[in-house]
């Protein structure tokens, strides 16, 4: 490696040593977008039909398995920034989804639960979202996407 500030044989100035970085292939970040890509590409042309996108069927699907929750507890689950969920509940609620009621602890905060019109969108889209799992994990194999999941799992539980 020539040291910096001179020059090599030809006369040009010495390009600083570049750090080692992992190829794109081998790339954390690109390859969870990949592996993104893949599972919600089918998911998202599911959604389509339904009128809703991936963010606001998450937040109905969150509330869906765990019932009434505050805000800040439904952005976390639904892995929506708590800024992006609030402009997203506003809808939700307008388009008679999801309801808010002031947390009776707490009347700066709200409680968030899905109406029956929400939770009738979901379960008529759960057979199909289902299906669209099956295949994948039947193309996947059913250990590996069990492991993939335990790794994933694990990994949310790093601290960087």
């Amino acid at each position: 490696m020539t040291p910096p500030n001179h020059t090599d044989r030809a006369g040009h100035a010495a390009q600083p040593a570049r750090p080692r970085i992992r190829r794109t292939s081998r790339s954390l970040p690109i390859s969870l977008l990949r592996a993104r890509e893949t599972v919600m590409g089918p998911i998202r042309e599911m959604l389509v039909e339904s009128g809703i996108n991936e963010q606001k069927w998450r937040v109905l699907r969150v509330l869906d398995e765990q019932g009434p929750m505050k805000q800040t507890a439904l952005a976390r689950r639904a892995c929506l920034l708590l800024s992006s969920l609030t402009r997203i509940l506003k809808t939700m609620e307008a388009e008679g989804l999801l309801v808010r009621v002031a947390d009776t602890a707490d009347r700066r905060k709200s409680i968030v639960s899905v109406t029956e019109k929400g939770r009738t969108l979901i379960h008529t889209h759960l057979p199909q979202a289902e299906a669209i799992f099956q295949r994948l994990q039947e193309r996947y194999g059913v250990e590996k996407m069990e492991h993939l999941l335990d790794l994933l799992e694990e990994l949310h539980g790093v601290d960087p």
